[in-house]
């Protein structure tokens, strides 16, 4: 009975070698994306929101194993960047998309103080050994030349100071055109945010 089992045994375990090593190399990179509604996907599914595109694109493009986490919270602003930064932070990811300011512009918000909080973000995530990719964001023009040319600089000064790679505008190509917005003209639908994955990745892939 021994010597029919050795065979068996000695089978097993290159079996479970093998699968030791294929679920090893299927190991990627973890993107957390943490946003505001832009990211959470508002009004379209789950699968239709930006980062599980840029996961399926990664799948494609060469990181069977990438993993996207979903952490866009509707209507959040910069002031919970760091603690949601925190929480998530226990999922090890190796880049950060940063896609917070939204709301703050929209709402009026003292921009001094949404710098503060998103350089207190990303030097969490630089603490944490974690790259940083900061989302762009514009506002329409009604809200002044002056308080709309400030909200837009605020993005390309961060990065460029804090050494973070820069998603120039998350909606570009996007805003503006109806065929692409759901009826409030603000978020994205399905069309529209392929177009917003194509923005993500472009500034993403070079990191990874």
């Amino acid at each position: 009975m021994t010597s029919v089992r050795k065979p068996w045994r000695g089978l097993v375990l290159a079996l479970v070698a093998c699968l030791s090593l294929g679920a090893a190399g299927a190991e990627g990179p973890v993107i957390l994306c943490l946003g505001d509604s832009l990211t959470e996907g508002f009004g379209v599914s789950p699968e239709q929101a930006f980062p599980s595109l840029v996961e399926k694109r990664l799948h494609e493009a060469g990181h069977p194993g990438a993993r996207v986490i979903n952490a866009g919270i509707s209507g959040s602003t910069s002031a919970s960047a760091a603690s949601r930064l925190r929480w998530q932070l226990r999922a090890q990811p190796d880049v950060l998309v940063l896609a917070l300011g939204a709301n703050d512009g929209l709402r009026g918000l003292d921009l001094a103080a949404t710098r503060r909080n998103l350089e207190g973000a990303i030097a969490l995530a630089k603490q944490a050994g974690v790259r940083v990719v900061l989302a762009g964001m514009k506002l329409p023009p009604n809200y002044g030349p002056a308080y709309t040319r400030e909200f837009e600089n605020l993005f390309s000064e961060l990065a460029a100071a804090q050494g973070a790679a820069l998603i120039p505008f998350l909606l570009e190509g996007v805003a503006a055109r109806p065929e692409l917005n759901l009826a409030d003209g603000i978020h994205p639908n399905a069309r529209g945010y392929e177009r917003v994955a194509d923005n993500v990745l472009a500034v993403l892939l070079p990191l990874l």
